[in-house]
């Protein structure tokens, strides 16, 4: 009984199956340079077979967490939140931001968009994934669109997204971590061509912080 108690919970946004929580510095896109609090939600069936969190996909190993739990923490720390996953739209984000907004924090969503957009947002990242592509809606919502490229291929990729995005999105191109110094010049190259492209670099990894 207790367990069907907290999934229900669960399913209804007031409990979330916490990874971790951490404060730092944003390494990527828009936001990079900005002290923020970082709260990782577990769950995510995407599979991008290079993702650098897959220990997040699980969200049976990640325990259910009350949001309640989690506000407190956060407000010790920082006005600005993160949240990121695994894919957090997994699950019902409304009581969670709401939660947040009351303690009148700003909040960011980094999503590849799989699922459709709940909660209150004042930044939508939108990182879209070949394997399962965002759902309509959230294009016209996102604030920066980031397109990771592992291969030539993503350029296409990027471009067949940045079409679908409302004309004040802001569009990076971010190199996939393990093909950095291959990828990198072609991205260089390709932003100097395509100017209404920006290059996002993963700067907490340079250094070496969460």
């Amino acid at each position: 009984m207790v367990e069907e108690n907290v999934m229900d919970l669960v399913e209804k946004g007031l409990m979330l199956p916490l990874m971790e929580e951490f404060y730092t510095i944003q390494g990527e896109g828009y936001h990079k340079g900005t002290a923020a609090y970082f709260i990782r939600v577990g769950g995510c069936d995407v599979g991008c077979h290079w993702c650098d969190v897959k220990e997040s996909w699980n969200a049976e190993t990640h325990p259910p967490t009350s949001i309640d739990s989690i506000i407190a923490n956060a407000e010790k720390y920082s006005d600005t939140i993160v949240i990121t996953g695994g894919e957090p739209l997994t699950w019902d984000m409304g009581p969670l931001t709401e939660g947040l907004k009351a303690k009148d924090m700003t909040i960011h969503i980094e999503t590849s968009g799989a699922y459709p957009l709940t909660g209150v947002w004042d930044w939508i990242c939108l990182s879209p994934k070949k394997n399962k592509l965002p759902v309509d809606d959230i294009y016209e919502k996102a604030h920066e669109l980031k397109v990771i490229v592992y291969n030539k291929h993503d350029f296409i990729f990027a471009e067949e997204q940045a079409a679908k995005v409302n004309d004040d999105c802001i569009l990076y191109l971010q190199p996939e971590w393990s093909m950095r110094d291959k990828m990198m010049p072609q991205i260089v190259d390709y932003v100097m061509k395509h100017p209404k492209w920006k290059v996002s670099l993963q700067t907490h990894k340079y250094l070496n912080i969460p």
